[in-house]
């Protein structure tokens, strides 16, 4: 462990992965364009080839993992071109045909596209939801367990510590879904998980501009395979891409900060209500996650979650909204939500929403939605 394992998240986050000061340089350089580097004679050094390796990931890579694992030097870190590209690079890298995987059940709406995929390389797919810790009963024989807390989009919790150890005396590795926590809301590989994966496009990066994945582990040999892996399939963030997401990174406790408040702040407004059904947020009290999430979560993340009536009252309030865009993904600074089921891939009512709240003013970003609220009311929606 180093000293910066002492520092605060404001601190780490500001600081994270920036290069050695040298006198007359920038202290963030810019993104190196290159698909290739001057390589004479035998091959040797850290930069040979674009696709694998530039040193604008390297600085991004070094960043994520201080954030991931504080104080950590053995901890390695991969950047991908999306949070998919990510996922499949775990996935696909550890499992083969025979080998059996645990998934979420009620996890992002891609995995059942996965799982088949899966299946059609001889993969034994197992699914099971994440409340109650119910992929315990599904782990026998398994390769790998996937974890997604909080899942997306119904917000359900698990007791990481308790599956990670109920996997590894199986003989299973454990990845999680760090998305909507992010590393300042949770560490997976401080609870025993062997990979810590995310979509960078959302919290993480903040601003709704950029597709991004990473793969953090500990173990060098699961991490090389992860990068072999990565190598193959070409699945690479350009260099621009690396170098905003590491720019938005110092701004990621700052945001995180007002962003999760805003979240508590709606969720309580939204508690009383008798049009709205199934709130969910694992930072309220009574929240169904709300004891495990406080074990193991610093921040319970910036989206919020409930049900109304029906399908045309969803699509009016999302209507009649003024301070919240109509769009998909979660995470950014202005404050998004989307009627779920459109999608078609989720398991909610047609008149579920996933809420994302931005930083905006809490008082003006709750007064909008409780405006919105009451106007379909109104009209007897």
């Amino acid at each position: 462990m180093t000293e910066s394992a002492q520092l605060g998240d404001g601190t780490r986050a500001v600081r994270a992965g920036l290069p050695e000061a040298h006198k007359n340089e920038p202290t963030l350089p810019g993104p190196v364009f290159a698909a290739h580097f001057h390589l004479p004679g035998d091959v040797s050094g850290p930069y040979t080839y674009g696709r694998d390796d530039n040193p604008t990931w390297t600085h991004l890579e070094r960043a994520i993992g201080e954030l991931e694992a504080p104080g950590h030097e053995d901890v390695d870190t991969l950047v991908f071109a999306s949070g998919m590209a990510a996922i499949s690079a775990v996935l696909f890298s550890q499992l083969k045909a025979g080998d059996t995987v645990v998934l979420p059940s009620d996890g992002y709406q891609v995995f059942p596209l996965v799982a088949e995929q899966l299946r059609a390389y001889g993969v034994e797919v197992h699914m099971a939801p994440t409340a109650g810790d119910a992929q315990l009963d599904a782990l026998d024989r398994a390769k790998l367990l996937w974890i997604e807390t909080p899942s997306n989009p119904g917000l359900d919790v698990c007791d990481v510590r308790r599956l990670a150890d109920a996997a590894h005396e199986r003989g299973a590795l454990v990845a999680v879904d760090n998305t909507l926590a992010t590393p300042l809301g949770q560490r997976p590989l401080e609870l025993g998980a062997d990979f810590s994966v995310a979509s960078g496009t959302k919290q993480l990066t903040g601003h709704g501009d950029i597709l991004l994945g990473y793969v953090t582990c500990r173990d060098a040999e699961l991490a090389a395979s992860v990068r072999r892996w990565r190598k193959i399939v070409g699945a690479i963030p350009g260099p621009m891409e690396a170098w905003l997401a590491h720019r938005s990174l110092a701004t990621l406790h700052l945001r995180a900060e007002r962003q999760n408040a805003n979240a508590l702040a709606l969720a309580r407004a939204l508690r009383d209500r008798d049009d709205v059904e199934n709130l969910r947020y694992p930072g309220l009290p009574d929240d169904p996650s709300h004891e495990v999430a406080a074990r193991q979560m610093r921040r319970f993340g910036c989206v919020v979650s409930f049900t109304l009536p029906t399908r045309t009252r969803a699509e009016r309030f999302m209507e009649a909204l003024t301070l919240v865009d109509d769009a998909t993904s979660f995470g950014g600074v202005r404050s998004t939500a989307e009627r779920r089921r459109r999608w078609g891939g989720d398991d909610v009512p047609e008149g579920f929403i996933r809420f994302s709240a931005g930083a905006e003013d809490p008082d003006d970003l709750v007064a909008d939605v409780l405006r919105a609220l009451d106007e379909t009311a109104a009209q007897g929606l």
